[in-house]
């Protein structure tokens, strides 16, 4: 495969980079919605569910417009922002972060939250009948075995991170070196005259980058398997 020119390099540490910090910030939420919705009974369930899943089932360039009206530099959220803290999301990588964390939200939630509703409720309550509180509970018994619904909900958030494309351009535009990630630069290159080999190499680029993740994935998964004692 031939050498990738800076733009390439550029897009694609970029993509790595807003991944990363995808799934480190949706994360934590994540995990905390999923078992909120797995464990607690309350008024209003199924319309919360409902509004996490939203991302899923309206276009991508939808989200990005409601991001940009909300956390724009005029939006209420941007424009407090900026005014009290200076920070301005719009038109940076920080944005993009945003706007694929909010993508892949759902299906972080969802991966985990079926790996919590396949644990015994009776381990958990065994362990409440000690003395443990409901954090404790959380934190020793609960995440330790969903750690293989975390894994897929982490490696999921990532996958569609590194595939976001409506909601990034729509909220944080195209620019290079700050916000054109691996899909916004292959698309870029579609459109040039001449682009069609680096858009080859970003396509290849893109699987290669996902089938390792995916790999590495299975590799953690088995395990985790074992250590749980599920065999290989």
């Amino acid at each position: 495969m031939p050498e990738l020119s800076p733009e390439e390099w550029s897009a694609l540490v970029l993509s790595l980079q807003v991944g990363a910090w995808s799934v480190a910030v949706g994360m934590p939420a994540a995990v905390a919605t999923a078992w909120l919705l797995a464990r607690i009974p309350f008024p209003g369930k199924a319309l919360v569910d409902g509004l996490i899943h939203i991302p899923l089932v309206v276009p991508p360039v939808v989200v990005g417009y409601l991001l940009l009206l909300l956390l724009g530099r005029r939006g209420p959220v941007g424009a407090w922002l900026d005014a009290h803290f200076g920070i301005s999301l719009a038109f940076t990588w920080q944005g993009a972060v945003i706007a694929s964390t909010v993508m892949a939200f759902p299906l972080m939630v969802r991966a985990i939250r079926l790996s919590i509703e396949a644990i015994d409720p009776g381990l958990e309550a065994a362990a409440r009948t000690l003395g443990a509180g409901r954090i404790r509970v959380l934190a020793t018994i609960t995440l330790p075995l969903a750690a293989p619904g975390l894994l897929a909900g982490a490696v999921l958030g990532f996958a569609r991170s590194l595939g976001e494309f409506g909601a990034t351009i729509t909220f944080v535009s195209n620019i290079p070196g700050e916000t054109r990630t691996m899909p916004l630069a292959l698309y870029t290159f579609t459109q040039v005259p001449g682009g069609e080999p680096a858009a080859l190499r970003l396509m290849i680029l893109s699987l290669a980058v996902a089938f390792a993740a995916l790999a590495l994935s299975e590799l953690m998964a088995r395990r985790l398997r074992q250590r749980l004692g599920g065999g290989s």
